[in-house]
């Protein structure tokens, strides 16, 4: 199993705080992730500064559109040599199939993962929007259609981990967000876990903001989960 497991999420407003975040953390024990925020305000460069320092990145876009866009705005974010991106896999087979093919044509694709169900829907806002049944129901749904679509693995609440290892296999990557610690408040998430717990659970990922980006020492913080999680069991 990959030794780095925690992504950092760097949802701050400007490059300069990201930077300054990732200045306080070690590539070595992490990734870290870059959302819709940073990315609109900074552009691909904030992308291009955190690799210099050594980072590994996920893309955070969600992209969701006809396949033709997808797919070029999929090779694209290749093209910057990212580790990891995603799409919305309500998108459908032929939009996932589209990003798929876009990011095979790069050197060093990056992990393609699938967003099934966003963890700040409860089910009563799923019933709002149009999906029938609960969030489990529709995670494994959505998460078999992208492994048939060639997607490397989804986002997922660990809620859902052990159910989606039965659907789609070990070699299925499962990408938790939603983490926070024992002490921490709930914030907009709905549907949350502890990191050791996610582990249990079979979570590959955890993406953890600001348990770790919201404490007096991110680099400390991150350490005590990392420690935290190689006592997880199996």
């Amino acid at each position: 199993m990959d030794n780095k497991r925690i992504i950092v999420a760097l949802d701050v407003p400007e490059a300069d705080a990201a930077l300054a975040l990732a200045a306080r953390l070690d590539p070595k024990l992490c990734r870290v992730k870059v959302g819709k925020e940073l990315f609109v305000a900074a552009g691909p460069a904030v992308v291009a500064r955190l690799q210099e320092r050594g980072f590994e990145v996920f893309l955070d876009l969600k992209f969701h559109d006809i396949p033709n866009t997808v797919a070029g705005a999929c090779r694209a974010a290749a093209k910057l040599g990212v580790w990891m991106m995603n799409v919305h896999a309500s998108g459908g087979a032929a939009m996932m199939r589209a990003a798929r093919d876009a990011v095979a044509g790069v050197a060093r694709p990056p992990l393609l993962i699938g967003v099934t169900i966003l963890t700040s829907l409860a089910d009563d806002e799923l019933a709002q929007v149009g999906f029938a049944g609960g969030a489990a129901d529709n995670v494994e749904r959505l998460a078999r259609l992208a492994r048939a679509s060639g997607l490397d693995g989804v986002v997922c609440s660990a809620e859902e981990a052990q159910a989606l290892r039965r659907a789609t296999g070990d070699d299925f990557v499962l990408v938790t967000p939603g983490i926070r610690l024992a002490t921490d408040a709930r914030g907009d998430q709905a549907r949350v876990v502890t990191p050791r717990e996610a582990v249990r659970l079979g979570s590959d990922y955890l993406v953890i903001g600001r348990p770790i980006t919201g404490a007096a020492d991110p680099a400390a913080t991150l350490e005590s989960i990392r420690v935290s999680l190689e006592k997880a069991p199996a």
